[in-house]
């Protein structure tokens, strides 16, 4: 323990996942590091012919209690917490016999995947890693004398580094690891406790509870070159393991690196393009609100019938598709208009051609996503709080016709497709659709009746007639007013939650005015 920065010795392995534990074992016995591991991670490294201690054999104590306690002892962590130079740590080790470990391998026994599993109460307890945190803190705390590796993607550096100096770590390395550690031992406890919190809360232990607290914790992607406004700073994080299909797991192609508002729009045209399946559809959204939705038999024209819906709003948009790109989409596109990012789950060879004709353009593959979304959970942050809500993934409890005409087959297609894209409109959301296309969308208004005004205006502005079109209100109509501005545009049929207490007075101004009307009887706010 005298040199403060020795060559790796010795280390400590022990893994839950042994994926690559033969090469980084091949690596280590190159540089004649002895070889302490524990149960299943010593029996794979001894048939793979690999010289290796058992740690029972260390401590001079077995492993107990179906190997709970195997390396909380004082001879492992003597190992890992004796500072290299301390003459008092130095004495310790030499009176209590304890050797220095150099180098700790530990991945966590799978809580998180065992509980994403479905697994029962007991099998998610027993998948509670105790020993391993404790090393990996130890390890990291000491960071100055020992390397820790917490994951599998940092074997090739760790033997990188080695190589570079002589079978030691630097100390820049050494911290890195140790930050990296901390943060992997912080995300598994604050699973756990989010678990154990909701199941100890939740009625009957329920697991789907709001824990009493709630721990999360987020990857640094990338550094941005500023926030929503030049003047503020920012960073993008993603989960460890983010869902297929979304903008965190999506590959970019092309184009300059994402800004803050790229992020948080290309979110918002994903979601709403994953609300249409049946046929190809194409999302463009402009700061986080829809402002062309369109569904067809191709790419390019579900494209092109999106764009018709507001040209205006769509310079700068965000552009997001259902099915594969394909070239003749991708040329319309950028010979058509400016356009920040397009999104695809998959895109042709001549598609990524076309787009880098137009050096900026950020290009993203997303990959597939699931058919139905699997459940979680949406977080906002306020000054000195957060806000957790189950994400909105519903779209109707019911769809009951409340007034004396029931829309007609083609009415009710447009007024699913219209409900679909209200859903991710910012409220108060009023949206006209026709044919399966948007005609005219209004958003983020204090009052319903301005949403409905300002979603027929845009309608004429684009030369596109409202007469004969289906109309989606993303919560109930407080009043008439809202409902008969609709039908004054134009509006034969009407989507809505419902819910008013004067549900009855807008369904006879609904009756008196010839409409169809719909209610769900769910409401899809969004602030």
């Amino acid at each position: 323990m005298k040199d403060p920065n020795p060559r790796i010795r010795r280390a400590l392995i022990s893994l839950s996942d042994k994926t690559g534990l033969d090469d980084l074992a091949h690596a280590l016995a190159e540089w004649n590091v002895e070889l302490i591991s524990t149960g299943g991670t010593a029996a794979k490294l001894k048939g793979a012919g690999f010289a290796v201690r058992d740690v029972s054999d260390v401590t001079g104590f077995p492993e107990i209690m179906d190997g709970r306690v195997k390396t909380l002892h004082p001879t492992i962590h003597g190992g890992l917490l004796g500072v290299r130079g301390n003459e008092e740590h130095v004495a310790a080790a030499e009176k209590h016999k304890i050797a220095a470990i150099d180098l700790l391998v530990v991945n966590l026994y799978p809580f998180e995947a065992t509980l994403a599993s479905g697994a029962s109460f007991d099998d998610c307890v027993e998948n509670i890693d105790i020993g391993g945190p404790a090393m990996i803190r130890a390890a990291a705390k000491n960071h100055a004398s020992v390397t820790v590796i917490v994951d599998r993607a940092d074997y090739t550096p760790l033997l990188a580094d080695m190589r570079a100096n002589h079978g030691k770590t630097t100390p820049e390395f050494r911290k890195r690891m140790a930050a990296k550690a901390y943060a992997r031992t912080a995300a598994y406890d604050g699973a756990i406790s989010n678990w154990l919190g909701a199941v100890a809360d939740g009625p009957g232990g329920d697991a789907s509870a709001f824990s009493p607290t709630f721990t999360t914790q987020y990857k640094k992607a990338l550094d941005m070159r500023y926030g929503e406004n030049p003047h503020q700073s920012a960073a993008f994080y993603v989960a460890g393991n983010p869902e297929p299909g979304t903008v965190a797991s999506a590959k970019q192609l092309l184009g300059k690196e994402l800004s803050y508002n790229n992020v948080g729009d290309s979110e918002a045209a994903l979601e709403c393009v994953k609300a249409f399946t049946e046929k190809p559809a194409c999302v463009i959204v402009k700061h986080a609100n829809p402002c062309g939705v369109a569904e067809a038999d191709s790419p390019l024209a579900a494209y092109d019938r999106a764009y018709r819906t507001d040209p205006e709003s769509a310079f700068g948009g965000i552009i997001a598709f259902n099915r594969k790109l394909d070239g003749a989409t991708a040329a319309a596109i950028v010979e058509r208009q400016f356009v920040e990012v397009i999104l695809a789950p998959s895109v042709t060879d001549e598609a990524r051609d076309a787009v880098s004709a137009k050096k900026n353009v950020r290009l993203l593959v997303t990959g597939a996503w699931p058919e139905v979304a699997p459940p979680r959970r949406d977080a906002r942050t306020i000054a000195g709080g957060l806000l957790v809500q189950d994400a909105d993934l519903a779209l109707y409890d019911r769809l009951d016709v409340v007034t004396k005409r029931r829309p007609s087959a083609s009415e009710m297609a447009d007024l699913l497709f219209a409900w679909k894209v209200a859903k991710f409109v910012k409220s108060n959301a009023i949206v006209y659709a026709k044919d399966g296309a948007t005609i005219g969308i209004g958003a983020g208004q204090m009052s319903r009746v301005n949403s409905s005004r300002i979603a027929a205006i845009k309608a004429e502005m684009a030369g596109l007639d409202i007469k004969g079109s289906a109309v989606a209100s993303d919560a109930f109509f407080p009043f008439a007013d809202g409902l008969l501005a609709a039908a004054e545009a134009g509006a034969t049929a009407i989507i809505q939650p419902g819910g008013s207490m004067r549900d009855d007075e807008v369904i006879r101004a609904a009756d008196e005015a010839g409409l169809a009307m719909v209610l769900t009887g769910m409401r899809h706010f969004r602030h």
